[in-house]
């Protein structure tokens, strides 16, 4: 066995292989257990504190104690803790939120429903969607195309529009009538020699033949995140929505964005649909619509949308849907309040201009030998880890890299998150450059440590 000197370099291998060893160490032996939170930072049992560089669940844009949200809480629950939406019922904080949302849309929207997470709203949507078809009078129009690495959620139907793997093995997913049509990642699934726009091009002229080969008159709808997220931090090149949107308009197939990661300033704008020029017909919005500090979404649509569903439940009688907690006047009271802050603060302003400083920061990184490619609009950003960058390889044990990569991220502070060997950074809104600076200083960092850790790893 050949001993390393006593030298810096060799204090710096064993403190690499130490931490390694530790991060394993903690997984196995539990969870990390958060007792507590302060602005973009939370804290563990134990009192150590990290930036959480995820915002939660790509959500949480106000930090982890903003009191006004909490007192915004306390003042609902003493005026009225629940009340429903059935039976022509409603409540102030619900119809205040809905009229909000309308006015908010990056296109006219019509109506707002009220659902409990982005999973439910998607699986609503899949829901109305074959009622609206039913009553137009086409009950052979029910197909609807996610995408490859699209993340729509986790109930059956959401999880079937989700094109990710480990979201259907073993659940028999997905449903009939559900599919899927390439990502639009370019670094990933361009032929060589492909510019961007011819890419963009092809993923269009594939929807198409797609379309075209099922029968237009079975497709009724296209569900797409302007930036994907779970599936890692997927951003369009610059034509892509546009090319996408002319192929649905040519035949007619509803529009669902999925804004629940993008929704409310993450790309800097109001929504990804402002960012890239998206005219849907159904808007689906979650997590950052109450910063996470309670479980609600909403679905907002327009008259096309709406108007044949209205018809339909006036022919029956009765819409026969919707949830118990579907908007709840206690979460409606703190979107309505989260919404003013984000507001009154200009945090989607500030989100522009602290993205931009995150996306440069992160991109002086992207000449490291274990970087394949920076990538990430406002502020949502991930960084593809490679083993050869000219094969765009990863280890032959995909997510490997990646994985070490995340527990080391965090025995140096920061919480994020890695999809395969895409490390993710979505940051809460209220972050300033200091932050970034402490994050990307720790990324760096954690760029050298992973060095000698992943040495031995084999190259797909």
């Amino acid at each position: 066995m050949t001993m390393l000197p006593n030298s810096q370099e060799a204090r710096d291998v064993a403190y690499q292989l130490h931490a390694y060893t530790n991060a394993r160490a903690h997984q196995k032996n539990g969870p990390l257990v958060i007792e507590r939170g302060e602005g973009p930072y939370v804290y563990d049992a134990g009192g150590k504190r990290y930036l959480e560089a995820l915002a939660g669940l790509w959500s949480v844009a106000l930090g982890f104690n903003e009191p006004r949200l909490v007192q915004a809480a306390m003042r609902q629950m003493q005026a009225l803790p629940f009340y429903h939406g059935f039976a022509s019922k409603s409540h102030g904080p619900s119809i205040d939120l809905a009229e909000k949302l309308v006015g908010l849309a990056p296109v006219k929207m019509s109506k707002v429903f009220f659902t409990n997470s982005g999973s439910e709203a998607n699986d609503t949507v899949l829901k109305l969607i074959t009622y609206r078809s039913n009553a137009l009078g086409q009950p052979q129009r029910k197909k609807v195309i996610g995408r490859l690495r699209g993340y729509h959620g986790v109930t059956i139907a959401s999880a079937s529009l989700t094109g990710l793997p480990n979201n259907h093995r073993s659940f028999d997913l997905p449903l009939p009538n559900v599919l899927h049509t390439g990502s639009p990642h370019f670094y990933k699934d361009g032929n060589a020699g492909e510019s961007e726009e011819a890419f963009a091009t092809r993923r269009a002229e594939e929807l198409e033949a797609m379309i075209l080969k099922e029968g237009p008159e079975t497709v009724a709808a296209f569900f797409g995140e302007p930036v994907m997220g779970a599936g890692g931090v997927i951003v369009p090149p610059r034509t892509y929505w546009d090319k996408i949107q002319k192929v649905l308009k040519k035949y007619d197939i509803l529009l669902v964005a999925d804004e629940v990661i993008c929704g409310f300033g993450r790309t800097g704008r109001m929504f990804g649909c402002d960012t890239y020029n998206i005219e849907p017909d159904v808007m689906v919005m979650s997590k950052q619509i109450t910063s996470s500090y309670f479980p609600f979404s909403a679905i907002m649509m327009n008259d096309r949308m709406f108007e044949p569903i209205a018809d339909e439940s006036n022919r029956i009688g009765v819409l026969g849907h919707g949830f118990t907690a579907g908007g709840h006047p206690v979460g409606a009271a703190i979107a309505l309040e989260n919404l003013k802050i984000i507001e009154e603060r200009g945090l989607v302003e500030q989100a522009a201009r602290t993205g931009e400083y995150l996306q440069g920061k992160l991109r002086e990184l992207a000449d490291h030998p274990l970087v394949g490619e920076v990538r990430g609009v406002g502020m949502i950003a991930a960084i593809e880890l490679v083993l050869d960058k000219q094969r765009k390889a990863a280890a032959s044990t995909p997510g490997a890299i990646g994985t070490i990569a995340s527990r080391l991220l965090q025995e140096r502070g920061i919480i994020t998150r890695n999809m395969l060997d895409a490390v993710a950074f979505c940051p809460p809104l209220i972050v300033g450059k200091s932050h970034i600076d402490e994050l990307v200083g720790a990324v760096a960092g954690m760029l050298d440590d992973l060095k000698p850790v992943v040495a031995g790893l084999t190259p797909a």
